[in-house]
Parts: C-alpha cells; sequence; structure tokens
C-alpha cells in the first residue's frame, strides 16, 4: 500500500537537503559554500480513519487536508 492519500492522491515530496559552511558575503564572509548534497522526503501527513464508502464503512488513509475541507464523510 503506497504512502498517498485515497481523496486526493497526495504523495511525497522529493527534494535536496544542502549543508553549507562558511559565513555570507553580506556579513563580510568569503561565501557559502555547499559541502554535500542529500536527498530527503517530505511525506503527507496521513490519518486512518473509519469513513463511508459506498455506502459501508471502511478504514481508508486520508491527508489532513482533506479532514478539514470536509471531503471525507466519517462512520458513526
Amino acid at each position: 500500500m503506497a504512502r498517498a492519500c485515497e481523496i486526493c492522491g497526495r504523495k511525497g515530496l522529493l527534494g535536496n537537503k544542502v549543508a553549507r559552511r562558511g559565513a555570507p558575503k553580506r556579513k563580510g564572509g568569503a561565501g557559502r559554500k555547499i559541502t554535500g548534497v542529500t536527498r530527503r522526503k517530505a511525506q503527507v501527513n496521513l490519518q486512518r480513519v473509519r469513513a463511508i464508502v459506498d455506502g459501508a464503512p471502511r478504514i481508508i488513509r486520508v491527508c489532513t487536508r482533506c479532514l478539514k475541507a470536509g471531503k471525507v464523510m466519517k462512520a458513526a
């Protein structure tokens, strides 16, 4: 099962974490130097929710943005 919202399909985001050293030029330094680049992943905030799907209660994984927007009909 993928880490994705079952309502809107939001997934994790890939990016770079950039490590730097040195003082910036505007503070009198020689400039910031990049010492390393690491791949990182920002995961989406998923919650397990009992919701009404096709008329029956079911446990689904939903992002908090969809929960706050009211896109999910919770089961009683």
